[in-house]
């Protein structure tokens, strides 16, 4: 029995009147995330980084070769406000992790690329970090997470369609 299931029970006990039933899927969700960000944040900061910094040098990454993005695609892709996006490309530029440059397709805007130690390290990283995941899931079968997978798709998409 997780603690969840110890919660719903004393609230079973006390108000037997109340469906807690989405109780108990909303708090096994918020926990594991506590898990699964701690789990993740421990391979991305001992490479030097922060959470916020690891998104989007991986944005960079995988948009493919440039691997340069305008600061709105990353603010769309990362989903944060401009100002906290300004931030953490500052944060990483001074790093030299990234450099800004002109929009080759518009000279009038920006784009953020990946240096080559920004590309070194988040390839780097990235390798570990998806290795991390697999352990982090390897309570499941493959087939018991690819069912998990439908299941929160589907219930992501109703917050997102």
């Amino acid at each position: 029995m997780d603690q969840v299931e110890r919660i719903l029970a004393q609230w079973r006990a006390e108000r037997p009147d109340l469906d807690v039933a989405p109780m108990g899927t909303i708090g096994r969700v918020k926990r594991l995330n506590v898990h699964l960000s701690q789990g993740m944040e421990r391979v991305i900061t001992a490479h030097g980084l922060t959470a916020a910094g690891f998104d989007v040098l991986a944005t960079l990454r995988r948009a493919g070769p440039p691997h340069a993005l305008s600061p709105s695609a990353l603010i769309a892709w990362t989903m944060v406000t401009s100002g906290t996006m300004t931030n953490r490309i500052d944060r990483l530029e001074e790093a030299g992790l990234v450099t800004r440059r002109r929009d080759p397709d518009d000279g009038r805007g920006s784009v953020v690329a990946l240096t080559d130690a920004g590309f070194a390290l988040i390839d780097q990283v990235v390798g570990e970090h998806v290795a991390n995941q697999h352990r982090l899931t390897e309570a499941l079968s493959d087939d018991e997470r690819a069912r998990l997978d439908e299941l929160l798709g589907k219930w992501l998409a109703s917050f997102e369609d």
